[in-house]
């Protein structure tokens, strides 16, 4: 990730590197011109190079990161990966800005109109009865802002989500149209009809129709969280955690007796698994 300064800058709080910096507090001005800085001849190579197409994937890491600090409930680790997350549109308004696009007041210009203008409540005379209401309202003022160039209700959702949180959204925007069921009982029909249609096809051992009713039970089981309030995407995430979790009190516990996990039985894993899960449930793990 990018360099760290390395000498004094008239246009910056004076930073000695051979000190530690954290005791400095900077402002959000100076993060701007660090950031030109790295980005300048002679700053750093590393950061130079950079593209809005290269730096993509770092943006997603640091996404991640921060919502795995949230999970940690650590305020200091939270604070860490959201400077992280922060560098992101700093860095990509340095490089707009080299060409001619953009720069990061304009970034904050367009959201704060943005936010003005999609909160009338707020800062007009509207008036609304619950955040329900609002986001009615938030889509509305969409696509007058937007008018009517996108082709379809499913317009805007991107492609790039990861696939159970795009369902989730897929769903969503289903239903503001009224395409949709009316209750919970017949989304859970839904998905049971879609695990039986799954295993008809994984009777009949035919691979391709086993990946398409796969896919069709987890959509269904996404609409199902959807219609209970339920994020599939952060329940499913919560699940990997605490079955790494789970698996790593196994391992520690079978290295503990000496016994290499290969030669464990499936029965004496299960054993510590079930352990692992009573550990979980008194906040040991």
């Amino acid at each position: 990730m990018p360099c760290l300064l390395k000498r004094r800058d008239t246009n910056l709080r004076t930073i000695d590197y051979e000190v530690t910096i954290m005791n400095t507090t900077y402002t959000f001005d100076q993060l701007i011109a660090i950031m030109r800085k790295l980005r300048a001849p002679g700053g750093c190579p590393w950061d130079a190079e950079q593209t809005h197409e290269s730096l993509t994937r770092y943006l997603i890491e640091e996404t991640y990161e921060v919502i795995e600090a949230i999970d940690e409930k650590s305020p200091q680790h939270l604070k860490e990966e959201l400077g992280d997350l922060l560098l992101q549109p700093v860095f990509h308004a340095a490089i707009a800005e080299e060409s001619g696009g953009f720069t990061i007041n304009d970034i904050i210009t367009t959201l704060c109109a943005k936010l003005i203008r999609r909160h009338p409540h707020v800062f007009g005379d509207l008036e609304i009865k619950d955040s329900t209401a609002q986001i009615e309202n938030w889509e509305k003022i969409k696509k007058l802002e937007k008018g009517d160039e996108r082709p379809s209700a499913l317009s805007g959702v991107p492609d790039h989500l990861p696939a159970l949180m795009k369902a989730h959204k897929i769903g969503e925007k289903a239903s503001r149209v009224g395409f949709d069921w009316e209750h919970s009982d017949q989304v859970f029909a839904k998905v049971m009809e879609e695990l039986h249609e799954f295993e008809e096809a994984w009777d009949g051992g035919d691979p391709a129709r086993m990946e398409d009713e796969l896919g069709d039970l987890l959509f269904a089981i996404a609409n199902l969280g959807r219609f209970l309030n339920l994020n599939p995407e952060e329940a499913l995430r919560k699940t990997i955690n605490r079955f790494q979790k789970r698996f790593s009190y196994v391992e520690a516990e079978l290295l503990r007796q000496g016994v290499p996990m290969q030669k464990a039985t499936l029965e004496d894993m299960d054993k510590l698994w079930e352990m692992a899960k009573t550990v979980e449930r008194n906040n040991e793990l």
